[in-house]
């Protein structure tokens, strides 16, 4: 009967090391104070000098390791509060490359650019943000001009039925 017993302290021992050890683990490769954080970052987007209104839209914010921050644009205002993981959390600390993305699909299934299709992918925008801390003033200033959303009669008139 001994023998069991300490074979259950032995195992017990085990197992309260192996807990230890998989918290230490945690704790040494998750969210230590050494790697980049999550800060708030918020901003607005600028077309030739003026807020981007008028327009729904989006920014993304890509780090290099990292998930990438995103956020939808008010077309009231053409401001943005960038989200993480949850509702304005922020963004990743440090420099990263940035999108801004302002189009709308027409006739069903057409892709129109609103601003200049650069803009809309991170390795051709030119844009990029370093964000070192809080902020509410981050801005993308763009370039280009802004296109009408086309109608539908736009639409019709540049896609002719075929009379089949």
């Amino acid at each position: 009967m001994q023998r069991r017993g300490g074979r259950t302290r032995r195992t017990a021992a085990r197992g309260l090391a192996m807990i230890v050890l998989g918290v230490s683990l945690a704790a040494a490769v998750g969210c230590g104070r050494g790697g980049p954080r999550i800060v708030p970052v918020s901003g607005r987007v600028l077309m030739d000098g003026k807020p981007l209104t008028g327009r729904r839209g989006f920014v993304r914010v890509v780090p290099a390791k990292g998930r990438a921050a995103t956020a939808s644009i008010d077309p009231a205002t053409g401001r943005f509060m960038l989200s993480t993981f949850t509702s304005g959390d922020g963004c990743l600390e440090g420099t990263h490359p940035a999108a801004v993305i302002v189009n709308t699909t027409v006739g069903g299934s057409r892709l129109v650019w609103l601003i200049p299709e650069k803009y809309g992918d991170e390795a051709t925008s030119g844009l990029t943000v370093a964000v070192d801390g809080p902020t509410q003033d981050l801005e993308f200033s763009l370039t280009g001009g802004l296109e009408q959303a086309p109608t539908q009669a736009d639409v019709e008139v540049e896609m002719p039925e075929s009379g089949l």
